[in-house]
């Protein structure tokens, strides 16, 4: 995060204790949201050693929160990473091809929430073929097999 954030109310009509408020992540600058997006919160769980989903896009950003265990994310340009329990990531949507979102896991389930926007008449997810996957690699930060 560029700066701190740090989040306390109190509530002076409440007898017991406020809320303890603590950011676990954020975005730097406005993402783009297509105009009459639809907000979508899904819960995914991903068995042992599961792939997650193939390549694919967003038509609109997404923002995630790994619930538990560990996943391996990776999208166009960046070096796939490992995201554990507590952490977040985040996916601009659009053209970016999301490589990897499977379980690092090959003993335990992990799980993640994500929130999407996704544009009007448009699917959650579109695969990518194989033929675009051959035509971008060159636009792959890192190539072969997850750790």
């Amino acid at each position: 995060m560029s700066h701190e954030h740090s989040h306390h109310l109190d509530n002076p009509d409440e007898s017991g204790p406020p809320p303890n408020i603590e950011v676990i992540g954020t975005v730097p600058g406005a993402p783009q949201i297509p105009d009459g997006a639809e907000a979508m919160t899904l819960l995914v769980t991903l068995p042992p050693s599961s792939p997650g989903a193939p390549p694919h896009r967003h038509s609109g950003p997404a923002y995630g929160y790994v619930v538990k265990g560990a996943i391996v994310f990776e999208l166009e340009g960046e070096p796939e990473r490992v995201v554990h329990a507590g952490g977040t990531f985040w996916e601009p949507g659009g053209d970016v091809i999301h490589y990897q979102d499977g379980n690092h896991l090959t003993d335990e389930e992990s799980a993640f929430v994500v929130t999407m926007f996704c544009a009007p008449g448009q699917p959650m997810l579109t695969v990518v073929e194989q033929d675009e996957l051959e035509a971008r690699k060159h636009l792959r930060a890192q190539h072969g097999e997850r750790p």
